[in-house]
């Protein structure tokens, strides 16, 4: 009973990684790879409000260029910071 509970727990958790798409096209020629994302981070709620994923609150260019993307990408120093970098 308790192995089952936690694989259920377990399965729950990770749902949204599972069926979240690898790469996703955005506006403006940008490509986002979820997977690779996901798989560095290792935490949705880096970007997400829950664990499961799901929609991003307040996404946008701001989110993009200013809160989220870009300052994560700074802080971390990897990944694109230039227009030309995300923007092909």
């Amino acid at each position: 009973m308790k192995r089952s509970i936690i694989t259920m727990a377990a399965l729950v958790a990770f749902a949204g990684t599972a069926f979240a798409a690898d790469v996703i096209d955005m506006k403006k020629g940008v490509k986002f790879n979820h997977k690779a994302h996901s798989e560095a981070l290792k935490d949705c709620t880096k970007c997400h409000a829950k664990a499961e994923g799901g929609k991003i609150e307040g996404f946008g260019k701001d989110f993009a260029h200013k809160k989220g993307c870009k300052q994560c990408h700074v802080e971390m120093k990897k990944g694109p910071t230039s227009c030309k970098d995300c923007h092909k």
